[in-house]
């Protein structure tokens, strides 16, 4: 048994059998119907019935994982189409198809950022790259069928005691370090889990888990070093005008407050995945930074990267309808835009609890940008 059998996305001679497991699964055929079936047909129980005959009609040649990642680009652009009123990219100019690198990105959807990134290196002629996954979201068996066959492997963190943290935390750093070596590229997210605030800030404690692998006795570099002098990090700016999943991050980030926890249904995780896959996201941007090569201490890098992520994070209207709102400006100019009457809508319907917290998320970016001194 490998060291990383139990974190790795799957092999392609593994594929077969994970796709007639996929193919059956009723919770597929309800998600994917709303791709491949007309919105009339979509939620019945006829349209999740044909929606499997498609799922295997079109899987019944699929050998690899390429040839799976080949399959998924067509269903994302049936996503962008459906999902966005516009995709945009920039900075993959500055990135060359035969150099590996450590993609860094702010994190705001399960599923998107992600998924974004491959599908764009995709589009660009660019080999994909093996994402990281917290082991919280791969309970579920479907989920973590579909994650593991689109390159995603495993971050351990719900390891019970500090040895075995440790442990968990040491293989995943190897892993990746494995995975850079063989030229393959990762993403990892800046942070555990979403920024559900809006606040995007690269966790320092993130970024030593990364160089645990990179401890050498026998050379007189550094960890980060050793790392940077391997391979570039790129950090990455995914911004969306709308986010789908924001009333319930609203609702999650009120209940905490009031009651000092929340609780996840045991669906909750996938229902978010299918609910920031396929709700509406307005203007949607992912922008490249410069790839950093260098820098003198952890500190130093973390800091690189929080400006560039946050320097190249889009503002839309409801970025600025939210500080309005926050700081008691006029609206006017705002209110009619299509995304912010949606945003208006979204606000009507939550607690007075629960607003503040729909508004930080959209707010937040202008905190993140004046904290950092960008302009």
């Amino acid at each position: 048994m490998s060291e990383f059998d139990a974190i790795r996305p799957y092999y392609d001679h593994e594929v077969q059998d994970v796709l007639s497991r996929i193919v059956a699964s009723q919770d597929l055929a309800q998600a994917a119907s709303q791709l491949v079936m007309p919105s009339w047909l979509a939620n019945r129980r006829v349209g999740r019935w044909l929606t499997r005959g498609v799922l295997r009609y079109k899987t019944r040649d699929l050998k690899s994982i390429r040839d799976c990642q080949n399959m998924v680009a067509g269903l994302f652009e049936t996503v962008i189409h459906r999902t966005m009123d516009r995709l945009s990219v920039s900075g993959l100019d500055r990135l060359s198809p035969n150099q590996h690198y450590l993609f860094i990105s702010n994190h705001r959807d399960i599923l998107m950022d992600s998924s974004l990134l491959n599908y764009l290196l995709y589009d660009a002629g660019h080999d994909t790259c093996r994402m990281a996954v917290g082991d919280n979201l791969l309970n579920n068996t479907l989920a973590a069928d579909l994650m593991r066959l689109n390159k995603s492997f495993v971050v351990e963190r719900s390891a019970a005691g500090a040895r075995a943290q440790y442990r968990a935390l040491t293989r995943t750093s190897r892993y990746m370090q494995y995975s850079l070596q063989q030229g393959i590229s990762v993403w990892i997210a800046q942070r555990q889990g979403r920024a559900k605030d809006g606040f995007d800030r690269t966790d320092p404690a993130l970024l030593k888990m990364l160089l645990l692998a990179y401890r050498d006795k026998n050379t007189a570099q550094t960890p980060l070093q050793r790392l940077l002098t391997l391979t570039p990090v790129v950090p990455v700016s995914v911004s969306y005008e709308l986010d789908p999943c924001a009333v319930d991050k609203a609702h999650e980030l009120a209940v905490i407050e009031q009651l000092g926890e929340y609780s996840k249904k045991p669906d909750e995780d996938l229902k978010s995945m299918v609910q920031g896959l396929m709700g509406h996201k307005g203007r949607v941007r992912l922008a490249f930074g410069e790839p950093i090569t260098a820098a003198g201490s952890l500190e130093d890098l973390t800091a690189q990267l929080d400006q560039a992520i946050v320097a190249n994070t889009r503002l839309y209207p409801t970025h600025r309808y939210a500080r309005a709102l926050n700081e008691g400006l006029d609206t006017l100019d705002l209110v009619n835009h299509p995304t912010v009457r949606v945003l208006a809508a979204e606000l009507a319907s939550l607690s007075a609890a629960e607003r503040p917290f729909l508004l930080q998320q959209y707010a937040n970016i202008w905190r993140n940008r004046q904290e950092l001194g960008i302009g």
